[in-house]
């Protein structure tokens, strides 16, 4: 093949993988680990994103809907129920966790201090929040020791509870690390998706939308939520093989 050739094979096959980049992008597949993230093997994100693409999106709640009541008990030993939380605060923002996916870490390092800081910024506003591991027992992520050592690690103040079942996670239909939820004190679903829209964390500030943290804002001001739902972003959960 001669140069003319050769350089007009490259330019075709440049503009296919552009096509199937932005196809790619349409579909939501999900992106590549962020840089600043935790190594991670990229056919563990492919696998995670074959199985959330075939996951059943009817599955679970959606706003407006009951929140599955919940009983749990944190890495701590401190009994967690939803509805008693529902009693004594204003909303609780449910963040469905895994300490050893990049998504979820990257909220906590490198001077990121995401959830920490929506705990410190909100509680004393009558926000709970309330973390949780569906991973089953032996994935990734899921062990209580690997656990405890992030939430000392990173600080972290709110509950996080294990739920080796995958049941609460799978009542509320949650499929990614970090997928969120609100839910106001009539027990309803308020918001549903991404904490924010820099999964990549390559956005500049003023190109970030905080979704949780606005629509706590116009909670607490008694205004509807103008952006309920999103798409949540990170790994797939790591649930326990149903039986």
């Amino acid at each position: 093949m001669n140069m003319k050739n050769l350089i007009a094979a490259f330019c075709i096959a440049g503009i296919s993988l552009g096509s199937a980049a932005t196809i790619a992008e349409a579909a939501g597949k999900q992106p590549a680990a962020p840089s600043s993230a935790a190594p991670a093997k990229d056919k563990e994100y492919k696998k995670d994103a074959k199985k959330e693409a075939k996951a059943d999106k009817k599955a679970g709640v959606v706003v407006g809907d009951k929140a599955p009541s919940f009983s749990l008990t944190s890495y701590d030993g401190k009994d967690i129920k939803l509805d008693e939380l529902l009693k004594t605060n204003k909303a609780v923002v449910v963040q469905w966790f895994n300490p050893e996916c990049p998504y979820v870490a990257m909220h906590y390092q490198n001077g990121v201090s995401t959830f920490n800081d929506l705990q410190k910024q909100y509680a004393s506003k009558g926000i709970a929040l309330v973390g949780i591991n569906s991973g089953g027992t032996g994935n990734q992520g899921a062990a209580t020791d690997t656990n405890k050592k992030a939430i000392s690690d990173w600080k972290i103040e709110y509950p996080i509870c294990p739920d080796l079942s995958g049941e609460v996670g799978r009542s509320f239909g949650a499929k990614n690390t970090p997928a969120m939820y609100i839910i106001t004190a009539d027990g309803k679903i308020a918001y549903s998706g991404a904490i924010d829209n820099n999964q990549g964390r390559d956005k500049k500030d003023a190109e970030v939308k905080h979704y949780v943290k606005a629509a706590i804002d116009e909670i607490l001001a008694g205004k509807p939520v103008t952006t309920p739902t999103t798409a949540a972003y990170g790994c797939g959960v790591k649930y326990a093989k149903a039986k």
